[in-house]
């Protein structure tokens, strides 16, 4: 989303309320009610129902019915999710998405000894980022559970999305790379895995892992305790 539509997008979440209940609809991974929405921020279901619809109005929430799992009499219950939609503004316009599906196309086009190089780019780069972070935070030794928190936040902070699927799961809800995973999938997978596995080297967080788990809709990679040897 981008001109006019990204501007309308931006405007509709430069409002407390509105912004406050699309991070908790964002977050909590599943379509949100009016009444969840509304006690999240602390506001009148009706309430939250002018501002929720002031969010699709905008683009940035899709609206529909809850029906599977509902067993009440009359109109089911109307829910909200994000839309599949990324929001960017620049002033002048920028464009460094099709910068990079240039450089994408020339890796794919340029066979292994390019595509490896993008490999071991991703994670030096992913490598300097944990490195980083951990001298800025000097954790120490890492146990797993202090490893999955300070890895779930530097992954906020890049746009994943972390979400704790059980106390030794890690899932990425969102890849900061599409569309350009939708393109060449096996590539840019690739490269999240190699630039996550390098930020858990630099964070020093040998008790964890990444590994690829492809789902609709989500990062491909998930964090867990490396298992005993």
């Amino acid at each position: 989303m981008t001109g006019e539509p990204a501007i309308r997008a931006v405007a509709a979440l430069d409002d407390d309320l509105r912004r406050g209940m699309y991070t908790f609809i964002r977050a909590a991974g599943r379509p949100v009610t009016r009444d969840e929405a509304a006690a999240a921020v602390g506001i009148s279901r009706k309430l939250a129902a002018f501002h929720l619809d002031k969010l699709v109005d905008a683009g940035v929430l899709l609206a529909g019915s809850q029906t599977a799992g509902v067993r009440r009499v009359g109109r089911a219950p109307k829910v909200y999710r994000p839309a599949e939609t990324d929001i960017r503004v620049s002033i002048p316009a920028r464009r460094p998405d099709l910068l990079a599906e240039i450089l994408l196309d020339a890796v794919l086009a340029d066979g292994d000894d390019a595509r490896q190089a993008a490999l071991r780019t991703a994670r030096e780069r992913g490598t300097d980022i944990g490195a980083a972070e951990r001298e800025q935070t000097r954790p120490g030794r890492l146990g797993a559970e202090r490893a999955l928190t300070l890895a779930t936040a530097l992954m906020r902070r890049h746009g994943f999305e972390p979400a704790r699927e059980s106390p030794t799961c890690v899932r990425l809800r969102t890849c900061p790379f599409h569309p350009l995973a939708a393109k060449a999938p096996a590539m840019v997978c690739g490269i999240n895995h190699a630039f996550l596995t390098g930020l858990l080297d630099g964070l020093a967080a040998t008790p964890l892992e990444t590994t690829l788990d492809p789902r609709a809709g989500e990062c491909c990679v998930e964090l867990r305790p490396r298992p005993p040897s």
